[in-house]
């Protein structure tokens, strides 16, 4: 498997990070609320409710990133270390975009949010 493929399973698994931090850092999470967690999410405040917002933004642009890392692996014209440094430089992305939206950093947020979008548009630049 190439380092690309191992990128896109971690980017399947931030969402859940996300996930995680935002109903341990509410200090009101229990298991009773998993009988209904997106009320739960959904009543959240500060922190807790920006980590919920990060994990809703991961899930948005998983799609983009798979089919990106895909059609460039299909179309095969990009050498497969620039596909495996555009797949890195993307989950570095995702994790800066998450600690600036915890942080409530917002413009820095929007701009490591064009950041990965404009990796992803690498993916089919380079592939071209």
């Amino acid at each position: 498997m190439t380092v690309a493929f191992w990128c896109v399973l971690i980017a399947v698994f931030l969402p859940l990070l996300c996930a995680s931090i935002a109903k341990f850092t509410s200090g009101r999470f229990n298991l009773r609320h998993n009988h209904d967690p997106r009320s739960f999410l959904d009543s959240l405040e500060g922190l807790p409710k920006r980590a919920h917002a990060a994990q809703l933004n991961s899930f948005e642009i998983l799609p983009g990133f798979i089919a990106a890392v895909l059609i460039a692996d299909v179309v095969g014209n990009a050498e497969q270390v620039t596909q495996d440094v555009l797949a890195v430089l993307f989950i570095t992305s995702r994790l800066l975009f998450i600690i600036c939206y915890l942080a409530d950093w917002a413009v820095l947020r929007s701009l490591v949010w064009f950041v990965g979008i404009g990796l992803i548009v690498s993916f089919f630049v380079v592939s071209a």
